[in-house]
C-alpha cells in the first residue's frame, strides 16, 4: 500500500505532469515534423498524465497481489477518468482535445477500447517498473526541501492553468460569436432570397407580406443573439452552409437586385433600392465582425491552437479552421 503524505502525493502529480509532457510533445513534434509545447498549458506540464498516473497508484492499490486485477482496474479507472475529462472539456470549451470517432469500438470519440486496453498495460507498466525508482527518488528527498519544491511549482502550476483557462474559455467565447455572425448572414441571405422574389412578382402586391416576414426575421435574429441555442434548428443548419458559399450567394443576390432596381425605376423599385442599402450595410458589419473575431492577438489564444493540432469541433469545424489558418498565416508573415 502506498502511504504517502499529501505533499509527496502532489510532488507525484506534478512529476508525471511533466512526464506525460516530455512524451507528448515528443510524439507531436516528431508526428507533425515541427517543434510543438503540447497540452492544455502553456508550461511543461500536462494534467491529464499526472491524473492518470495518480489513479493508476490508487486503482491499483487493493489489487498489487494480482497482475491481472491491476490491469483490469488500469483499463476501467483509466477510461472513466478519460471520459469524463473529454466530456468535461467538451462542454466548458465547445471543442475536443482528442477524438477517437474515427477509431473502431469508440464511445462518442471520447474513448475508444484500443486507447482502453493499452491503459492497463500502462498501469502494470506504471506500479511494476517506473514507480518504483521515482518514489525511491522522491522518498530520498528530505521533507523540507520537497515541501519548498512542491509549494512553488503548486504557485507555478496554479497560475499557468489559470491563464490557459481563461484562453480556453475566451476561444470558446470567439468560436460561438464567430458562430452568430454567420448566422446572422444566413438571416441576411434568407431576407434578401424573400426581397428578391417580391421585387420580381410586384413590391406593392407583397409588401405587407413583406413586412410580416421582415418582422419575423427580427425576432428570430434576436432569439440568436440572446440565446445561441435558441434557434437549434438554424444552428444546425449552419453547419452545413461554408462561409463561401453563403458569402457568394448574398453577394449575387445584393447585384440581382440592385440591377433590377435600376432596370426598373418606379416609386416600389425606389423602396427596394432603400431596402437593399440597408441589408447591404448588415452584411458588411456581419463580415466585418466575423473577421474581427478570426484574428487572435492574445498570444496564449494563439498558442494553445498550435499546441492542439488534434482539436476538433463539429458545431465550430469552420470557424475553428479559420482560426487555424489566421494563426498560420500570420506565422508564416513573421
Amino acid at each position: 500500500m502506498y502511504q504517502y503524505s499529501v505533499v509527496q502525493w502532489l510532488f507525484f502529480f506534478y512529476f508525471y505532469c511533466f512526464i506525460g509532457w516530455c512524451i507528448e510533445s515528443t510524439y507531436v513534434s516528431v508526428r507533425t515534423k515541427k517543434l510543438t509545447n503540447r497540452g492544455f498549458m502553456r508550461g511543461p506540464f500536462l494534467p491529464l498524465y499526472g491524473s492518470g498516473g495518480i489513479m493508476m497508484l490508487v486503482v491499483s492499490m487493493p489489487f498489487q497481489d494480482s497482475i491481472v486485477k491491476t490491469y483490469l482496474a488500469g483499463c476501467v479507472g483509466a477510461t472513466v477518468l478519460e471520459y469524463i475529462t473529454g466530456v468535461t472539456m467538451e462542454a466548458l470549451f465547445k471543442v475536443r482535445y482528442w477524438d477517437y470517432s474515427k477509431q473502431k469500438f469508440n464511445f462518442q470519440g471520447h474513448v475508444c477500447l484500443g486507447t482502453s486496453l493499452s491503459w492497463g498495460f500502462l498501469t502494470i507498466l506504471m506500479t511494476e517498473l517506473v514507480h518504483v525508482p521515482v518514489e525511491k527518488l522522491v522518498l530520498s528527498i528530505p521533507g523540507r526541501a520537497l515541501t519548498v519544491v512542491t509549494v512553488v511549482l503548486t504557485v507555478v502550476i496554479a497560475v499557468d492553468f489559470a491563464l490557459s483557462f481563461k484562453a480556453a474559455i475566451d476561444l470558446r467565447d470567439i468560436l460561438i460569436k464567430m458562430e452568430q455572425a454567420k448566422l446572422e448572414l444566413m438571416h441576411i441571405q434568407e431576407a434578401l432570397d424573400e426581397m428578391f422574389a417580391a421585387a420580381n412578382a410586384g413590391w406593392e402586391n407583397r409588401k405587407e407580406d413583406w413586412e410580416n416576414r421582415k418582422a419575423e426575421w427580427d425576432n428570430r435574429r434576436d432569439e440568436w443573439n440572446e440565446g445561441f441555442h435558441a434557434r437549434k434548428d438554424a444552428i444546425t443548419e449552419g453547419w452545413s452552409v461554408r462561409m463561401e458559399d453563403l458569402k457568394a450567394g448574398i453577394e449575387s443576390k445584393l447585384a440581382g437586385i440592385k440591377s433590377m432596381a435600376q432596370s426598373k425605376p418606379s416609386e416600389y423599385m425606389e423602396s427596394v433600392r432603400e431596402e437593399l442599402t440597408e441589408w447591404k450595410a448588415k452584411y458588411m458589419a456581419s463580415l466585418e465582425n466575423r473577421k474581427r473575431l478570426s484574428r487572435i492577438k492574445d498570444f496564449f489564444q494563439r498558442d494553445l491552437l498550435r499546441s492542439n493540432p488534434g482539436m476538433t469541433s463539429v458545431r465550430f469545424k469552420e470557424a475553428l479552421e479559420e482560426l487555424r489558418d489566421n494563426i498560420s498565416d500570420r506565422t508564416h508573415k513573421k
